[in-house]
């Protein structure tokens, strides 16, 4: 079966791919990318999480963007199936947001969600 067929597990917009770039530049060594997860918390039971990668873990779904690596932590891949990472900004912040058609409900203050 043709793999471009199967759901990518997640999509990066230009926006969030330049966002990465910039971090990485920032942090001044030699990294692999970031890795995205989910953790348990929050009012609604799970939040994104992302942190600097150095080099990809054995069961990491790696998903490229130009120039840019994110590595999908493999617990999270169940959560993230189809979602689109984008970087937005507005006039009083900033930040990733993660469209995900896994979502059933979100909190009221935006910081967690539940599937």
């Amino acid at each position: 079966m043709d793999q471009e067929a199967h759901t990518q597990i997640m999509t990066i917009t230009d926006a969030a791919a330049e966002r990465v770039r910039a971090m990485i530049a920032e942090r001044g060594k030699p990294t692999g990318g970031v890795r995205v997860g989910v953790r348990t918390a929050g009012c609604s039971g799970l939040s994104y999480t992302l942190e600097f990668a150095d080099e990809v873990s054995e069961f990491d779904a790696v998903v490229k963007h130009d120039t840019v690596t994110v590595f999908i932590d493999p617990k999270a891949q169940p959560y993230l199936l189809g979602t689109q990472m984008d970087f937005v900004e507005k006039n009083t912040e900033s930040g990733f947001v993660f469209n995900n058609p896994n979502e059933k409900s979100r909190c009221g203050c935006g910081e967690s969600f539940h599937v």
